[in-house]
């Protein structure tokens, strides 16, 4: 009898080996997850839905076992709601901590440098699993709800990349980038250059607009703000051809004309004096420090050389012969005179 009891004791034993052993090697084994896969969890849900929903998903095979272990190690409960991202090699215990520790993927929103504002509304249109609250809205009404019914949205949103959650409000997005760039631009304001020709940190922003327009080459940046500034301290026209394009607006037709130079839209500043009532374009921090900082030069003029860089001239007879030698059998509308 003793025999028989202690060989059910061992028995028993060995099954409940057999079972840790078993549940150890389904918890640590890698899910049956051939790519990376994407999944939602919603608000509110709980650890014992989710599973059972991975489970149907084919993503979980034992999901009553990693509940019972969950249970175990006191993680059970709600999930953070949000997109995961499950990986090949992914365990049972991994997925666990994922969810406890609420590492929710998140998803990343560019505003490229120059940008305009309609630019940034269309991106926001395509931008995956960001909500389009400010879709019905107009430019005003955008700047209504986030605070600022005051400011023109062009230019106010600073450039760069922002992470966010999955059914965040694009508002949200827009909020973050319009504090950045109050922010940067106040920054920058305050460690400006002495005797610059603007009356307010505004002022510089739309200059900063204009550079960001003129030239991509970081090189030639503060060279292009010094020929707009100098102009501003003598009275002369800007003349910068993207200030006409923005004003003309739709009706640009793709190639600048005369007749395109001659209309009276605010921002032509070959029609008039100072600088244009708004930004352009949406500046990123290297034309903001150029419009803050120009350079020191006596250059009045610029032309394209037609390979990305410009041709900076301090007379008006030495910028006409680089307008003759670098847009020879082309048209010059592009050179600022």
């Amino acid at each position: 009898m003793i025999r028989l009891m202690v060989g059910v004791c061992l028995l028993g034993l060995l099954i409940a080996a057999g079972v840790v052993a078993w549940s150890a090697w389904q918890l640590t084994r890698p899910l049956p997850i051939a790519d990376v896969t994407v999944i939602e969890v919603e608000r509110g849900s709980s650890l014992a839905r989710t599973l059972r929903s991975l489970s149907e998903q084919g993503v979980l095979e034992h999901p009553e076992l990693l509940r019972i272990w969950a249970r175990l190690s006191s993680a059970a409960g709600a999930v953070q709601a949000g997109e995961y991202r499950l990986e090949p090699g992914l365990t049972s215990l991994s997925l666990l901590d994922a969810f406890v520790a609420g590492r929710v993927m998140r998803r990343h929103f560019t505003i490229v440098e120059g940008w305009r504002f309609s630019d940034l509304r269309q991106a926001i249109e395509g931008a995956p699993r960001l909500r389009n609250d400010s879709g019905s809205l107009t430019d005003e009404e955008i700047m209504t709800h986030l605070g600022r019914p005051e400011l023109h949205p062009e230019g106010r949103f600073f450039p760069d990349t922002y992470d966010y959650l999955a059914g965040t409000s694009d508002l949200q997005l827009l909020r973050r980038a319009l504090e950045r760039m109050d922010g940067i631009l106040a920054r920058e304001w305050e460690g400006r250059s002495y005797d610059l020709p603007y009356a307010s940190p505004e002022e510089a922003l739309i200059m900063a607009s204009i550079v960001e327009k003129e030239t991509g080459l970081d090189s030639e940046r503060a060279k292009v703000a010094a020929v707009f500034t100098r102009r501003l301290e003598r009275g002369m026209r800007l003349q910068t051809d993207p200030t006409v394009i923005y004003g003309l607006g739709e009706a640009f037709g793709g190639v600048l004309t005369r007749s395109d130079l001659r209309t009276p839209t605010p921002w032509n500043t070959y029609v008039h004096h100072g600088l244009p009532p708004t930004p352009i374009a949406m500046p990123g921090l290297a034309s903001l420090r150029a419009a803050l900082h120009p350079a020191e030069t006596n250059a009045l003029y610029f032309v394209a050389r037609g390979d990305g860089s410009s041709h900076f001239s301090a007379t008006l007879e030495e910028h006409n012969a680089a307008v003759f030698r670098y847009l020879r059998g082309g048209r010059d509308a592009g050179a600022q005179q």
